[in-house]
């Protein structure tokens, strides 16, 4: 297909704390169940039509999915790949930490016994890959890790600004396959 939606999951108490989640399953706030709502209705609005739902199974993403699903009508499959990156050691330490900033530069670092940026971009981009040969579309409910891989799928970014590199929660994000000849 030509294109699909990125959407980051809602709001969490880490977030809010201004914690790394990474693969820690950590539930949302009452605000980010509002957001999930919101923005399945934003999408009614904005006219978006999509075949599926894939979502992380990290209960942040998948209850975001499962608001947007119920008010969208669309169904929702969980995608193991969109699981977030395991952080290791940085799991539940400030997300702002210089020391954090700078080892996501290190793209093959796995962070103490988490997983390297190379590994989840193998999984993300083969995952991006098969969507962008099939048929549907797809509206993609995930994390902001896996939004930072999206990302560099499309377009040229150093380290600095893969680094940096973020949306908000429940942000709705349109990407587009272009043809290379």
């Amino acid at each position: 297909m030509d294109h699909f939606y990125f959407v980051r999951h809602g709001e969490t108490v880490w977030n809010v704390e201004n914690k790394i989640c990474g693969a820690t399953d950590i539930e949302l706030t009452q605000k980010g169940h509002d957001q999930a709502e919101e923005t399945g209705r934003t999408i009614l609005k904005m006219g978006i039509k999509a075949d599926l739902i894939l979502t992380s199974p990290l209960v942040r993403a998948s209850e975001t999915a499962r608001h947007i699903s119920e008010i969208t009508g669309i169904p929702v499959k969980v995608e193991q790949r969109l699981i977030e990156q395991n952080f290791g050691r940085y799991e539940a330490t400030p997300r702002n930490g210089a020391e954090f900033h700078e080892a996501k530069k290190d793209m093959a670092s796995r962070f103490g016994g988490g997983e390297s940026m190379l590994h989840l971009a193998q999984r993300i981009y083969n995952l991006l890959d098969e969507i962008k040969g099939g048929d549907g579309i797809y509206i993609l409910v995930a994390h902001n890790g896996i939004a930072r891989i999206v990302e560099s799928y499309f377009r040229e970014m150093d380290n600095e600004e893969f680094s940096s590199f973020g949306i908000k929660n429940c942000e709705v994000k349109r990407y587009e396959f272009k043809r290379r000849y």
